[in-house]
């Protein structure tokens, strides 16, 4: 879908036609919009297909009549009941006359600028434009963390009363969210940098303070997907650790339920033959004709029975 927007008189309107100072925004474009874009802006297609890529890489790179900024940008999708989190590019490309931004999916980041709700947003001030999508992209990285933050402990909660596979797989699923989340940021990271030095770039005074709020905003991200991740880290392991124990404390159970088993099968053996009734003739049973021989065979069994405990307590096939 392509839009283009553009200040008029202090107001966001949508117009038909890219012009000077305007915004063309590119969200899931087709292959004809691309190509009217590349034919009426001159800038290369390759570029602009590159952040519908899922896999491009933060970068800056300055051509010859534009310069194209590429950063990674939160984004939440709702699957199965539940949020998922994820990263994708988003492309800013500025040129002598206009901005253009693509994204593979119609990003909520974009919506206020649209809607005209951010204060001192005008399409024609690029420089300023491009510092306020990236500091609004490191808020919304703010906001999903602190919402991961409470999934999990939630999630956490769940887990100290049952020990649920599901729950275990969503801390699995929202550690590597978190790691996925830290490594963006990096790369947005470098991508400031390059930005305070690149010249193309002008850098007014009265952007001196957004700058530094969007690498403030930037570097707080960052400590928090790692403090996050690596919180998220160590209870993962405990957990793990506490299955792991009552997988150990199961076994030892079923251990000694096995020993008893074939301990008392002994003697069930030795009495079922006993009960089968052969008194008589040179096949009969020993001891029945005695008066002592039922104690005779319950104390033979016994022994017998703590014989086969003793070997089996001793064995390693049970240790």
């Amino acid at each position: 879908m392509m839009r283009v927007f553009s200040t008029m008189n202090g107001q966001i309107e949508q117009i038909k036609q890219g012009e000077k100072g305007s915004w063309i925004c590119l969200s899931a474009p087709t292959d004809v919009e691309l190509a009217n874009v590349a034919q009426s802006t001159g800038i290369d297609l390759a570029d602009l297909r590159a952040p519908l890529d899922d896999e491009e890489r933060s970068r800056v790179d300055a051509e010859d009549d534009y310069t194209m900024v590429i950063v990674d940008i939160p984004r939440a999708e709702e699957r199965d009941g539940r949020d998922y989190y994820e990263t994708i590019p988003l492309s800013i490309i500025v040129t002598e006359n206009l901005i253009v931004t693509v994204c593979m999916q119609d990003t909520v980041l974009l919506h206020p600028f649209m809607e005209g709700t951010i204060r001192g947003f005008n399409t024609f001030m690029k420089s300023r434009f491009i510092l306020q999508i990236l500091y609004r992209n490191a808020t919304m990285y703010l906001r999903y963390l602190r919402i991961i933050d409470r999934e999990s402990d939630r999630l956490e909660l769940k887990l100290r009363h049952s020990m649920q596979n599901r729950e275990i797989l969503m801390l699995l699923e929202l550690n590597k969210t978190l790691v996925y989340f830290a490594t963006s940021l990096k790369s947005n990271e470098i991508v400031l940098e390059k930005l305070t030095s690149l010249e193309r770039i002008k850098q007014y005074p009265d952007d001196e303070d957004l700058l530094g709020d969007v690498i403030t905003e930037n570097k707080q991200a960052i400590e928090m997907a790692n403090i996050y991740s690596s919180v998220l880290s160590g209870m993962t392991d405990a957990f793990a650790s506490i299955v792991s124990n009552n997988v150990n404390n199961v076994n030892n159970v079923m251990r000694i339920f096995t020993i008893i088993s074939i301990s008392m099968s002994v003697p069930t053996l030795i009495f079922s033959m006993y009960g089968m009734n052969f008194n008589e003739g040179m096949f009969g049973m020993p001891f029945t004709d005695k008066p002592w021989g039922f104690a005779v065979v319950v104390v033979v069994s016994m022994l017998v029975a703590g014989m086969v405990t003793w070997f089996l307590t001793r064995s390693k096939m049970f240790k």
